[in-house]
């Protein structure tokens, strides 16, 4: 997929956006563009900045995994989009820390755009800071998107899901979901319905 942008302009344009208004310059210079969409634009990354090895990329797939599903390698930090055909678009991602990493079968139950961000009950007793909830919007830890992960009918509390925090791809920085770049996730939730399966190994 050709990366669809309105490029941005020099830094202090940057800084002049909403979105970027309490971030610092070196924050603001990862971004290279939009995604245009209400309520709020995708911001695009400058993909420099990331590891080769995490950037989207098409490969061949030799796996028997159904076109339209996923499968997270949590130890390579990479996700699979199956296209059928022997093709997947594999993306960089980010993973659960140490001790909060799973692996196992789940569907997709549900998807968000701009979702809001509830903290779990045991994130909010390792960290009692955390607000109750975060509206949906640039600042949300979800991002862009979410994908709910299900499991028997019921929420895992897993997600795969976008971030505001693009340096994080590549390393266990999260709280056990899978993070990916906003463009990237934005593409994910394009192609990928409701009652896929993911597999997370």
């Amino acid at each position: 997929m050709k990366r669809r942008m309105f490029l941005a302009g020099a830094a202090s344009s940057l800084l002049a956006a909403p979105a970027l208004a309490r971030k610092d310059l070196k924050e603001a210079e990862w971004v290279i563009g939009i995604i245009p969409e209400m309520p709020f634009d995708i911001q695009l990354m400058n993909l420099e900045r990331i590891p080769p090895a995490f950037r989207r990329q098409d490969v061949r797939w030799g796996g028997r995994e159904e076109a339209g599903s996923v499968i997270v390698d949590v130890a390579a930090r990479h996700l699979y989009s199956i296209q059928g055909n022997g093709k997947a678009i594999r993306f960089g991602i980010a993973v659960g820390r140490e001790g909060v990493g799973w692996a196992g079968t789940t569907v997709v139950g549900r998807k968000a755009k701009w979702p809001t961000w509830t903290p779990t009950a045991n994130m909010r007793r390792r960290n009692p800071k955390l607000p109750v909830q975060v509206k949906g919007g640039p600042e949300n830890p979800l991002g862009a998107r979410a994908l709910y992960l299900y499991r028997d009918g019921r929420d895992t509390l897993y997600r795969i899901h976008g971030t505001n925090e693009p340096w994080s791809i590549g390393k266990a920085a999260s709280s056990g979901c899978f993070r990916m770049l906003n463009e990237d996730v934005f593409e994910l939730y394009g192609s990928v319905p409701v009652g896929a399966r993911v597999y997370v190994r």
